[in-house]
C-alpha cells in the first residue's frame, strides 16, 4: 500500500508518519522551501513528543519520503490524502478552503489512473461533494473516489492518538457503488493494525464525517467553557473548581477530560473550528447559539485574566516587572496560534508593565507574535528573578517542581497568579506568598 500526503504541516506530519509506522509507504509533499528543507535534512519544523524517532526511523527504512513534486508523489499512490491548512477566513468566520481546492486541481491535473483522494484537513460540509465536482470537471476522463478522514489529534499526544485513538471516522462518497466499495476497501487496509487493537471505526457518509469533527471539538470547547465559568462561580460561593470538576468527572456520563479550570482555550483547533461551526449553520438557515456564546465567553476570559493581573498588582502594572511561565497554548507543544499569554501580555505591555518570560519550546514562535520589548529567559527561576508578581499562563510539568522557598529567594514581590492551578496554595502561602489561582480558596 502507498500512499502521498499532501502537505508536511502538523497534520500531514505526524499522520504520514504514523502511516509509514504501519508499515505503509508514504510520499509527503511539502511546498514550503523552509519545511522541506527542514525534513530532508533531517530537523522536525514542529515540536510534538515522540514525532522525531517515528519519522527517523520510517525515513531510514524508505517507508517515509519527503518532496515538492506530486506528480511523482501520486504516481504509484493508491490514495491521496489532503493535509493542507483551512485556516479562519477573514471577516466571517468561515474555513478558507482555497488550499484543499488548490491542491484538489493539481491532483487532478498530475492524476494518471483511478485515485482515491480523502480529506484530512478539518473541512466544513459539502467540501467532500466539491472536491468530487472539481476532480470531475478537471478530469472527467478519470473516476475517482473521494473520502473524508478528519484527524482527532491533540497536540502533545499526537502520537498516541493515531495509533490508540478513540474512533477513526471515515466518510466515503456513495454516489457510485463500486468506487465506494474501492474506497472501502483502502481505508480499511490502510487501518488494518487498529483493527487488531479492536479501535472503533466508523464508516459513514462524507457530510456526517465532516460534521463529527467540529461537533466534536465544539462540545469540548464548550465543556472547557463551562468549567471556567463554574470556577468563576466558585471563587464568588467560596467552593473549590478542583472537587467540583473531580465529582463531575467521576460521572461516566461526563468523565473528567477537559475539566481544567484556565485561562480560556486556544490553539490550531477549537478557536478555528467553533467559528466555523457557526458559519456552517448561518449558511444551512440556522445558529448554533451555544457555539456563539461559548466563543463569547473564551475571548471575554483572557481580558478578564488580564484585568485579574493588574488588580492583583493594585490596580496598575506600570513599572511593574512581572514574571510569566508558560506561552504556548497547552504544554508538550510549540504553538502560539490563539495562545491566551498573546492577548494578556499585549495588554500587560501595554500597561507599561516589563515582562521576562519562559517557555520550554515556544519561545521562538512567540518572538514575532508578542511585544518586542518581552525579555526572554532561559529557565524558569530567570524569568523569576527579582519580579513583582510571577503569573503562570501554560501548565508545563517542569514548572509543577519549583521549590516555593527557592522561588521566594529569586522573587522581589511576593505576588504570584496561577492561571493554571499548578501548585498548592497552602505550600506557597507557608513559602510566604500572596497566592491566588482559578475558582480555589
Amino acid at each position: 500500500m502507498r500512499i502521498a500526503m499532501i502537505g508536511g504541516g502538523y497534520v500531514g506530519l505526524v499522520s504520514g508518519a504514523c502511516f509509514a509506522e504501519f508499515g505503509t509507504d508514504v510520499a509527503i509533499v511539502e511546498q514550503d522551501p523552509h519545511k522541506l528543507d527542514a525534513l530532508l535534512n533531517g530537523r522536525i519544523p514542529i515540536y510534538e513528543p515522540g514525532l522525531d524517532a517515528i519519522v527517523s526511523k520510517n525515513t531510514e527504512t524508505g517507508r517515509l519520503t519527503f518532496g515538492n513534486d506530486l506528480a511523482a508523489a501520486i504516481a504509484n499512490a493508491d490514495a491521496v490524502f489532503i493535509a493542507v491548512g483551512t485556516p479562519t477566513r477573514r471577516g466571517d468566520g468561515h474555513a478558507d478552503l482555497s488550499y484543499v481546492y488548490a491542491a484538489t486541481r493539481e491532483i487532478a491535473k498530475a492524476a494518471k489512473n483511478s485515485l482515491l483522494i480523502v480529506t484530512k484537513s478539518t473541512v466544513p460540509v459539502g467540501t467532500g461533494r466539491q472536491v468530487a465536482q472539481i476532480l470531475k470537471d478537471e478530469r472527467p476522463d478519470i473516476e475517482f473516489s473521494v473520502a473524508s478522514n478528519p484527524e482527532f489529534l491533540r497536540e502533545g499526544s499526537a502520537i498516541d492518538d493515531f495509533m490508540r485513538p478513540d474512533r477513526v471516522i471515515i466518510g466515503i462518497d456513495n454516489t457510485s457503488p463500486e468506487q465506494a466499495d474501492r474506497a472501502t476497501e483502502i481505508m480499511r487496509e490502510l487501518y488494518r493494525p487498529l483493527y487488531l487493537i479492536e479501535a472503533p471505526i466508523v464508516f459513514t457518509d462524507l457530510e456526517t464525517a465532516e460534521l463529527t469533527k467540529y461537533a466534536a471539538n465544539a462540545f469540548l470547547a464548550m465543556k472547557v467553557t463551562f468549567i471556567n465559568e463554574m470556577a468563576d462561580l466558585c471563587e464568588k460561593v467560596g467552593a473549590n473548581i478542583h472537587d467540583v470538576a473531580k465529582g463531575m468527572g467521576l460521572d461516566r456520563r461526563i468523565n473528567r477530560r477537559f475539566l481544567h479550570a484556565g485561562p480560556g482555550y486556544g490553539g490550531s483547533c477549537f478557536p478555528k473550528d467553533t467559528r466555523a461551526l457557526t458559519a456552517i449553520a448561518q449558511d444551512a438557515g440556522m445558529r448554533s447559539r451555544l457555539v456563539e456564546t461559548t466563543i463569547e465567553i473564551n475571548e471575554a476570559r483572557k481580558s478578564q485574566m488580564a484585568e485579574r493581573i493588574i488588580a492583583a498588582a493594585g490596580g496598575s502594572v506600570h513599572s511593574k516587572k512581572i514574571g510569566v511561565l508558560g506561552l504556548t497554548f497547552k504544554p508538550d507543544t510549540d504553538d502560539m496560534r490563539e495562545a491566551a499569554s498573546l492577548p494578556i501580555l499585549t495588554r500587560l505591555c501595554d500597561e507599561g508593565a516589563h515582562i521576562q518570560a519562559f517557555d520550554p519550546e515556544g519561545m521562538d514562535a512567540a518572538r514575532p507574535l508578542l511585544p518586542e520589548v518581552i525579555d526572554y529567559r532561559q529557565d524558569a527561576l530567570s524569568a523569576a528573578e527579582d519580579v513583582d508578581i510571577l503569573v503562570i499562563l501554560t501548565e508545563w510539568n517542569a514548572f509543577r517542581a519549583i521549590d516555593p522557598k527557592r522561588l521566594r529567594e529569586t522573587m522581589r514581590g511576593d505576588i504570584i497568579i496561577d492561571l493554571r492551578n499548578i501548585w498548592k496554595p497552602e505550600s506557597f502561602r507557608a513559602a510566604g506568598f500572596k497566592y491566588s489561582s482559578i475558582g480555589r480558596p
